[in-house]
């Protein structure tokens, strides 16, 4: 079968995110704790139901992982005082101390992955993702459904 770029980069992720799980496990974390709270960083407040549309998974799948985290004192639930029925997800300190230790073995899987490539061939990488990231975003799944 021929290599093309869309397996590629599944592979490389796939491989990436298996570097960091092998590191991560060495201070308790696993990769459904480790990426809710990095979302959780990059969106301080958001709702259980958006942050289950962000990691692709159902709601009730992502209420048990909270239940843990805020069990484990990484994770607060506050009340939503727009919807009564919603709470609000925010990182606790100790959560943020964790993500910190979590940044060197991140750096770590990353220098793993990129060992031999120069920092021009990174910034080009870096360029060609970006653009086709925006290039995907430009569209909804909805448009794409209607040329085919």
């Amino acid at each position: 079968m021929d290599e093309n770029i869309g397996s590629m980069m599944g592979q490389v992720s796939r491989l990436l995110r298996r570097s960091f799980d092998a590191r991560a496990r060495g201070i308790g974390v696993t990769r459904p704790q480790w990426q809710v709270l990095t979302l959780l960083v990059r969106n301080r407040g958001i709702n259980q139901g958006g942050l289950a549309e962000l990691l692709e998974v159902e709601p009730i799948t992502l209420g048990r992982m909270i239940d843990r985290l805020q069990d484990a004192k990484l994770v607060e639930r506050r009340a939503d005082p727009a919807d009564r029925r919603a709470w609000r997800l925010f990182m606790t300190d100790k959560g943020l101390d964790l993500l910190e230790q979590l940044k060197p073995l991140a750096r770590e899987a990353y220098e793993e992955a990129l060992d031999g490539v120069s920092a021009d061939e990174r910034t080009m990488v870096m360029d060609v993702l970006e653009r086709m990231r925006t290039n995907l975003s430009r569209r909804q799944p909805a448009d794409i459904g209607e040329n085919t």
